[in-house]
């Protein structure tokens, strides 16, 4: 069995924390994450890179002195969680619809979309 640097094992810890997160979020939130669809994701996505671009600007972009001088417990460091795991589940969304031989992206819309009553599902 091949031995993990002491990074890789941080990664592995940060990652596991990120699983439990998730689950414990989607209890109070479900699927609401993906209710407006792959722009309403994407603009989740956006719009964190956005707060985080503005907050490590004034530290002329060094991530992570900006990480050293804000120790918030909702600073930067908390917004670079949230990055990852709305990441995590757009990636995981497109890699569970991709995989499945049927689907393709008109599908995965379709999916999504109750014609019905013209909203996106949520669940």
């Amino acid at each position: 069995m091949e031995k993990y640097s002491d990074m890789i094992k941080m990664v592995k810890e940060v990652t596991t924390s990120d699983v439990h997160k998730l689950h414990e979020a989607e209890k109070s939130y479900g699927n609401s994450w993906k209710q407006r669809g792959g722009v309403g994701a994407f603009m989740m996505l956006a719009r964190k890179w956005d707060r985080l671009e503005k907050q490590v600007k004034e530290c002329n972009y060094d991530i992570f002195n900006a990480v050293h001088i804000d120790r918030r417990e909702e600073g930067i460091l908390d917004d670079i969680g949230d990055l990852r795991r709305y990441l995590a589940l757009v990636e995981a969304e497109v890699t569970r619809k991709y995989n499945s031989p049927e689907d393709n992206i008109a599908d995965m819309q379709e999916d999504m979309f109750r014609e019905d009553r013209c909203e996106w599902k949520t669940k």
